[in-house]
């Protein structure tokens, strides 16, 4: 037969073009993890008649000491001049990176600012197969290898004038608005001390935001419960290799993939306005794993989020 003649001709084709397609498709994921974007999302969250507010949100930095582009750009980010800045974790992914951190923030520090931390400030980052994200969770964590130097990283934040806000619940006036805060350790590793913070947020705060890194529901939930307006999160990478169009497939937690990324209500289902609902900012994060710098349909990121007044 023809065709059998010509499969053993056609083949080596076939494989050579899935190779060269194969490396194209990883040298653009190489490129997208570079390319950081500022994005700029309207939440109507303060009483009527206030002054807009900006809020920069940062989150999953995974700073290592050789990323010069990364540095310059969060350098950069000064020059928004926030009212606020939200750290939600992960800003270390090496040994040496807590002074790289402190000078890529540069002016940032100088603005009111409130953290957490997440797991890769804890732990150092590893070699793991991308693949085990994608099946269910079976609770293991990689608490068996060298800590960083979280400690150091908290020091310089709150040195800064930066809010610790892990496991606690803590208060802040900028400009002509009062926040009060709760925010949790990283839920990711268990180390979340939700009964710490439970209980209605402070009626007599402006706004009333909850901060964590992994937007785990069981979080979500109890902020949302107690009233909190807003809650910002990270962890997810946004999905960090997602469809075309940026549908995520996994979120490294319990949270939805068609929530990994983006401003969304929380409960899903509640209408803006409903009693019990609650704004859900997450961000897709600025950086990845050192061991796998790769992204597709879903670029690192910034946000600066206008927080304007509720109609």
């Amino acid at each position: 037969m023809p065709s059998l003649r010509i499969l053993p001709r056609l083949l080596p084709r076939l494989l050579g073009a899935g190779t060269v397609a194969g490396a194209g498709l990883t040298a653009y994921a190489a490129w997208e993890a570079r390319a950081y974007t500022l994005r700029r999302v309207d939440v109507p969250v303060l009483p009527p008649g206030q002054r807009p507010l900006t809020v920069l949100h940062l989150s999953d930095i995974h700073m290592t000491p050789g990323q010069t582009r990364k540095q310059e750009w969060l350098r950069g980010l000064g020059d928004l001049r926030p009212d606020l800045v939200v750290d939600t974790g992960d800003n270390l992914a090496h040994h040496d990176a807590v002074p790289v951190v402190r000078d890529a923030l540069g002016a940032l520090l100088d603005v009111p600012g409130v953290f957490v931390h997440g797991s890769n400030d804890y732990y150092e980052p590893t070699l793991r197969n991308p693949l085990r994200y994608l099946l269910p969770d079976d609770g293991t964590r990689h608490t068996d290898v060298p800590q960083l130097p979280w400690p150091e990283l908290s020091r310089t934040l709150t040195g800064a004038g930066w809010l610790d806000l892990t496991n606690r619940r803590e208060s802040l006036t900028v400009g002509e608005t009062t926040f009060a805060f709760a925010g949790v350790d990283d839920p990711h590793l268990g180390y979340d001390r939700l009964d710490l913070v439970t209980g209605a947020a402070d009626p007599s705060a402006d706004l009333r935001l909850g901060i964590t890194h992994a937007p785990y529901l069981r979080v979500l939930d109890q902020y949302a419960a107690d009233g909190y307006d807003a809650v910002l999160a990270g962890h997810t990478h946004g999905g960090q290799v997602c469809l075309p169009g940026g549908r995520a497939l996994t979120t490294n937690c319990d949270l939805e993939p068609a929530r990994a990324k983006g401003l969304h209500r929380h409960p899903a289902a509640s209408r803006p306005g409903d009693a019990g609902s609650a704004w859900l900012h997450v961000s897709a994060g600025v950086g990845t794993s050192p061991w796998a710098r790769i992204r597709v349909a879903c670029r690192p990121e910034a946000t600066l989020l206008t927080l304007l007044p509720r109609a």
